[in-house]
């Protein structure tokens, strides 16, 4: 399923998706945790990004998952391989981090706007945004990861 579409490897299709929407995200949430007087105005978009990003960046992962088991298939091995198992490992963290931001920032919105009905107490909107940018950081620091590794794995080192 995440193989190959007409011949081209899927991750080569997906990955950039990702690279987007992951500091789409991280952009949004930082957004959305700092700056209240906005959050009417961008919270459908923070909705849409936190089920996004998680989303590109968990296809990208399983379809950079079964173009390596092509490429071991075909008998890569060695650094080459070192090198994609280290973009793997960065690939699944940035996975897991933006679904984490992901979930806090649905959440975040979800009470925040919900502020009629009953305020969020002003502690727990402080801890939230807190999390809420401190994942934005280390999800962004691993989708940044995950692409050089990418690119060292696939181009070699420019220096």
């Amino acid at each position: 399923m995440f193989d190959q579409i007409n011949g081209m490897p899927v991750h080569a299709l997906v990955v950039h998706a990702a690279v987007v929407f992951v500091p789409l995200l991280a952009l949004m949430a930082i957004v959305f945790a700092v700056v209240p007087r906005w959050r009417a105005r961008v919270g459908w978009a923070a909705v849409l990004l936190a089920v996004a990003a998680p989303a590109t960046s968990w296809v990208a992962t399983e379809s950079g998952e079964e173009l390596r088991e092509r490429l071991v298939a075909n008998g890569m091995s060695g650094p080459p391989l070192a090198a994609i198992d280290e973009h793997v490992g960065f690939g699944e963290l940035t996975f897991y981090y933006s679904l984490g931001l992901g979930a806090v920032t649905l959440v975040m919105v979800f009470l925040a706007l919900r502020r009629s009905e009953r305020p969020l107490p002003r502690a727990a909107e402080l801890g939230l945004a807190v999390i809420m940018v401190a994942l934005a950081a280390v999800s962004g620091y691993y989708v940044f990861r995950t692409g050089d590794s990418g690119a060292q794995a696939v181009w070699g080192s420019s220096s």
